[in-house]
C-alpha cells in the first residue's frame, strides 16, 4: 500500500516508517499538516496514519477537512491521548481505528492489515484466485500447497491488484502504490514486475488492458 504518515516526533516517526516499510508498504512521512495536505491532494493514498497534535494544527481538523471534501481514504489515529471521549471524537470525525501511544509496532502492522481488508470489502485474510491460495495477513501465495516466493515489491504490486478486484489499474496508479516520493525507479519498472509476477503466478493471472493498464483475471 501507499501510506501517508503524519507524525512530528522524529524518533517515533522514524520507527513507524521503518516498520511500515519493512512490511512492504511505500511510506511518505510528513511532520506538518500543511505538507500532508499537499501530499493528500497529489497522491491517492491507501491509508493515512495520523497524529492528533501537530506543530501547525490539530489532526482532527485535517481529518474532518478530508472527509468533508469527500476523501474516503482509511485513517488510523496515533495519539498519546487516551481519554474515551477523545477516542469517540476521533472515530466520529471519520477515523477507522485508533492506537494510543506507546503502542507495539507489531500491533500497528496488524491494524493496518485489518483496516485494508475491510476497505476492500473482504475482512477475511484468506483469498482464492484461480488455483492460487492467498493469505493477506501472512503475505503468502500458494499453488497446490507449494509456496510461491515473491519479493517485497512483487507482493506490493500483487496486493494493489487484489485490493481492486476486476478494476483496471493504470501504470501511473501502480507506480503511486509502489513508490514513495523519495524512491527512484525506471520508466519500465511496472512492466518488469508484471512480467516477473506472471512467471511466478501464471500468465493468466494478470490481464493487460492494452493502452490502459492491468487487472487480475476475472473468475
Amino acid at each position: 500500500m501507499r501510506i501517508l504518515l503524519i507524525e512530528d516526533d522524529d524518533t517515533l516517526g522514524d520507527a513507524i516508517r521503518e516498520q511500515v516499510a519493512s512490511d512492504g508498504h511505500a511510506v511518505d512521512w510528513m511532520t506538518l499538516l500543511a505538507d500532508a495536505e499537499v501530499s493528500a491532494r497529489a497522491v491517492a493514498y491507501d491509508l493515512i496514519l495520523l497524529d492528533l497534535m501537530l506543530p501547525d494544527g490539530r489532526g482532527l481538523d485535517f481529518l474532518r477537512g478530508r472527509r468533508s471534501a469527500g476523501d474516503t481514504t482509511s485513517v488510523i489515529i496515533l495519539t498519546a491521548r487516551d481519554q474515551i471521549s477523545e477516542r469517540i471524537e476521533g472515530l466520529n470525525a471519520g477515523a477507522d481505528d485508533y492506537l494510543v501511544k506507546p503502542f507495539n509496532l507489531a500491533e500497528l502492522t496488524a491494524r493496518i492489515a485489518a483496516v485494508a481488508r475491510r476497505y476492500t470489502g473482504n475482512p477475511n485474510p484468506l483469498l482464492r484466485l484461480g488455483t492460487l491460495d492467498i493469505d493477506l495477513a501472512a503475505r503468502t501465495v500458494r499453488r497446490d500447497g507449494k509456496k510461491i516466493d515473491l519479493t517485497a515489491r512483487e507482493w506490493r504490486l500483487f496486493e494493489a491488484l487484489l485490493q481492486h478486484p476486476g478494476a483496471v489499474l493504470s501504470k501511473a496508479r501502480l507506480e503511486e502504490h509502489l513508490y514513495s516520493f523519495d524512491s527512484a525507479f525506471e520508466s519500465n519498472t511496472i512492466e518488469v514486475h508484471i512480467s516477473r509476477l506472471r512467471k511466478k503466478l501464471g500468465r493468466e493471472v494478470i490481464e493487460t488492458a492494452r493502452g490502459i493498464g492491468y487487472r487480475l483475471q476475472r473468475t
